[in-house]
Parts: structure tokens; C-alpha cells; sequence
């Protein structure tokens, strides 16, 4: 009998993994990072982006139940894009400034201005 619930428990757990893994290879596309080409006078622009995925899940039971839940998100943020013309292709940069930097920043500069204020 407890091989029998032990083969269960698995099966279950094999299902729920499959079920997201089958659901994140679904959405891992590469036009996801790369956008639409456009074309104007000989010059052709492909966006890029940066794609991170992050995803949690677990099963469980009770005496005669089981359960199991799973979360996750992804984040798209967009870092240039390849410039093709008829001399070749390079790849452009985009440089954006997060919002974690500027608070570290105006925290960086407020002490140091309280620091200055206090040597006087």
C-alpha cells in the first residue's frame, strides 16, 4: 500500500513540473529579445531586449489530501538594438538609469552633504 501512495505522490509531482515547464518553454521565445525589424532609407533596426524569468512551486499533502501551487514572473527590459546597412551590422546600447541608482545616489549625496555640514 505505501508503494501505491508513494507512486501517486510522484505522478502528481512529475504532473505539476511537467505543467511548468511545458508552460515556460511556451513563452521562452526568441521574439521575446528581439523585436520587429524596421526598415527605412537602406537602414534596417532590430530592437533588443533583456528577458529575466523567475519561478517557485512546491507540492505537498495531508493526511488525505494534496496540494501543490507555483508562482512566477518575467521581466522585459529593452538594452538597444542591431543597426544593418550596407557597410555591415553593429549593435547600439541603450544606456537607461534604474531607479535603484538614483536612490543610491540622493542617499549617497545626502550623506555626504550631512557629512560636510557637520565639519564646520
Amino acid at each position: 500500500m505505501n508503494d501505491e501512495v508513494e507512486d501517486v505522490e510522484q505522478n502528481y509531482k512529475d504532473d505539476f513540473l511537467t505543467t511548468i515547464a511545458e508552460k515556460l518553454g511556451a513563452a521562452a521565445k526568441a521574439s521575446l529579445v528581439f523585436g520587429e525589424p524596421v526598415e527605412r532609407d537602406g537602414v534596417t533596426v532590430i530592437p533588443v531586449a533583456k528577458s529575466r524569468w523567475g519561478f517557485g512551486g512546491g507540492a505537498g499533502k495531508t493526511k488525505h489530501e494534496y496540494g501543490s501551487g507555483g508562482g512566477g514572473g518575467t521581466l522585459v527590459t529593452p538594452i538597444g538594438f542591431i543597426e544593418i546597412t550596407n557597410g555591415g551590422a553593429r549593435f547600439q546600447r541603450i544606456h537607461t538609469v534604474s531607479l535603484p541608482m538614483i536612490v543610491m545616489s540622493g542617499v549617497a549625496g545626502l550623506l555626504l552633504f550631512r557629512q560636510l555640514l557637520g565639519k564646520r
